[in-house]
């Protein structure tokens, strides 16, 4: 055993208690770090996973993203010309030619699409009146590119088929209004067109907007109550690799102009906030860390004070001023990575334990809390850990390297 190390470790087992304290301060840093940053992790995969399985991952709507270039500016490129007073145009809303468009996405290999009319509807029930978001589809097609067939929990989507006047409501709104499947609403849309619909199924998909705000009829029924027909506003698009969804949307832009919005545009607010949330949660539980490695900075030093003299007469027979802090730093190190250990299994038995708790919420009864624990993240904090470890023992090691053996010596006598 080297000679560094064997002092080190005598410093150590001189001080068990203290040592066994900065080692639990350690664990604990670790442990909690690994089990709350797993959840947190864990959580957002999850609702990541919601949001990616109950919307489609690209849509394109009826709108551009920039205003149409002014004929004045096209023909005249490198002049300066300046135009006023321009009046826009009031075209009839909806997608040109969707049918066509429809035809050169299905063409794209790992692509579906589906056709979709959105429109605001009033249902009402009993003397209330609830605004909901109303989407026309073609069942066949909306199975290809959401899992509204998988996140029905009453009835089936092909009742849409079966039932001309039919229409699916989310399970909050569903509660809410007092239906269930057979009952009857009364649809009135902005155009003033007046429909009575028969509840054929409830769906819950877990994310409350689309299950408090949203609701499903055929597409002809919609187009019927909006008083549109043959136009739709929206193509839902789903993708075989969903790590494609921002550079397959900038191509369905530029080939047919039309917005199309990937699915991180369109749920950039909610994942801003989730990292946000890994900025707190990582600084927080950081924080425990660099407690801990405080612990180990006030070991060291009072051990680097009570073995002043030996320190001394290490010296004066030959160690060097590196010798000395090594054997220092070394303690540090020892703590740091023994801590790291027993911290492993402290956040593997957490995580065990938030995986037994019921997940709040989820439309799954049997579901639990998610915790991811992938090997990288017992990397991290251990390696935070010892980080932390090794530098709190360095900083006192500074100060043991810089000792003069004749002053402690001179005034130990």
């Amino acid at each position: 055993m080297p000679l560094t190390l064997a002092v080190a470790l005598a410093h150590l087992l001189g001080r068990r208690r203290q040592t066994a304290v900065s080692m639990l301060g350690v664990a604990l840093g670790v442990g909690f770090f690994i089990a709350i940053s797993g959840m947190m992790n864990g959580f957002h995969e999850f609702f990541r996973g919601e949001l990616i399985e109950s919307n489609p991952h690209i849509v394109v709507t009826d709108e551009f993203r920039l205003p149409a270039e002014q004929p004045l500016h096209a023909q005249h490129a490198d002049a300066a010309v300046e135009i006023r007073r321009v009046l826009p145009r009031d075209p009839v809303r909806g997608i040109n030619h969707a049918a066509e468009m429809l035809e050169g996405l299905a063409a794209i290999p790992g692509v579906a699409a589906a056709p979709t009319l959105r429109g605001q509807v009033l249902l009402r029930r009993a003397g209330r009146d609830w605004s909901v978001a109303v989407l026309g589809i073609d069942p066949d097609r909306e199975v290809q590119v959401t899992s509204l067939a998988s996140d029905m929990i009453a009835g089936t989507i092909d009742a849409l088929k079966a039932t001309p006047d039919g229409i699916i409501l989310g399970k909050t709104l569903a509660d809410r209004m007092g239906v269930e499947v057979g009952d009857a609403v009364n649809g009135v849309s902005r155009s003033a067109q007046v429909a009575r619909l028969r509840v054929v199924g409830i769906f819950k998909t877990g994310l409350e907007a689309l299950d408090s705000g949203q609701a499903f009829v055929g597409l002809r029924k919609q187009q019927s109550l909006q008083d549109r027909p043959r136009i739709v506003n929206e193509i839902r698009i789903r993708l075989d690799d969903v790590s494609r969804s921002i550079e397959m949307a900038a191509l369905i832009e530029s080939r047919w102009s039309y917005k199309a919005a990937p699915w991180e545009e369109t749920n950039a607010r909610v994942l801003a906030v989730f990292t946000l949330q890994n900025v707190i949660i990582y600084s927080t539980v950081g924080a425990i860390l660099i407690v801990a490695g405080f612990g180990i900075f006030n070991v060291i030093s009072t051990v680097v004070l009570e073995k002043a003299r030996d320190i001394a007469i290490m010296k004066s027979i030959g160690f060097s001023g590196a010798s000395i802090a090594r054997i220092f730093v070394i303690e540090g190190l020892i703590v740091g990575v023994l801590g790291s250990l027993v911290g492993f299994c402290v956040g593997f038995g957490i995580a065990e334990a938030l995986r037994a708790v019921p997940a709040p919420g989820a439309t799954d009864p049997n579901q639990t809390l998610l915790v991811s624990l992938p090997a990288w993240r017992y990397a991290l904090a251990g390696g935070l850990a010892t980080l932390s470890a090794v530098v709190a023992g360095w900083l006192p090691a500074r100060r043991a390297a810089r000792t003069n053996p004749l002053e402690i010596i001179r005034g130990a006598a």
